[in-house]
């Protein structure tokens, strides 16, 4: 069977339909490395996915909502979402992130 983040597709199926059978909201398998570069996720992939999502549901199980949790430094960060909605945060264009985007030949739509 086909690995996803370390779980089976099969068992990551099954917690979407679970999700779905205790919320009554319909629920869909994302991968975020495949969702963002089409290909396979790195292992640093995996680890921030797996850093995230173990936050993410200790929020939840806490009843602490309208936060996003993000990565910030080898740590993590709870920010409120009326924070974030709405607003425009551009990478500069000198950012290291930016060239090495280049160098590996990403087109960035200029």
């Amino acid at each position: 069977m086909d690995e996803i983040n370390g779980l089976s597709s099969g068992q990551t199926l099954r917690l979407a339909q679970k999700l779905e059978e205790l919320t009554g909201i319909e629920s869909r398998i994302t991968i975020l490395g495949h969702l963002q570069r089409g290909g396979t996720p790195s292992s640093y992939d995996r680890i921030l996915a797996t850093k995230l999502g173990t936050i993410c549901a200790q929020y939840i199980n806490n009843g602490i909502y309208g936060v996003m949790i993000a990565s910030k430094g080898e740590g993590v960060e709870a920010v409120p979402l009326e924070d974030v909605a709405g607003k425009l945060r551009c990478v500069p264009e000198n950012h290291p992130w930016i060239q090495s985007a280049r160098w590996v030949g990403t087109c960035l739509g200029d």
